[in-house]
């Protein structure tokens, strides 16, 4: 969607972060989960707004020189549409200006598209996780490394 536009979160979007978060995975985050990612130092958050509609959002922790992708979530209604390929690009591009030259991230084993877009990214699965979600679905975890 070419009138997509990254912001950082703040207080404002967290009720519909919320909504795409419930829409989007069977064990979703509460308000004062995200509340406290506002609050951390490691967090960042970013939202993508179409025309002033929030559409979806991502988080990355970026601790000494290793990123750990906490989550990339766009609302059913726009998925297909490039969002998730400019909020990937975004959170690269904040571990690039941050100096940070790995990413690493834990995907659903089921979750077929994710791993396409990471893998599209650049990211290659290192291992897996037995049993990580609390379903007990294993998880993949992919790095993306060397990127400065």
């Amino acid at each position: 969607m070419e009138n997509t536009v990254i912001k950082t979160l703040n207080q404002e979007h967290i009720d519909e972060v919320l909504k795409i978060n419930a829409l989007s995975f069977p064990d979703p985050w509460h308000k004062n989960s995200f509340e406290k990612e506002l609050k951390n130092n490691f967090a960042h958050y970013i939202i993508a707004l179409n025309e002033n509609v929030l559409v979806g959002y991502a988080g990355i922790w970026i601790i000494v020189d290793e990123a750990h992708i906490i989550s990339i979530a766009v609302h059913p209604e726009y998925r297909g549409a490039g969002i998730s390929n400019k909020l990937m690009s975004k959170l690269i591009e904040i571990c690039i200006e941050n100096k940070v030259p790995n990413i690493t991230l834990e995907v659903r084993k089921s979750n077929i598209k994710a791993q396409n877009l990471y893998r599209k990214f650049g990211f290659l699965e290192e291992g897996q996780r037995k049993k990580y979600y609390s379903d007990g679905e294993d998880a993949l975890i992919m790095w993306k490394r060397n990127m400065i």
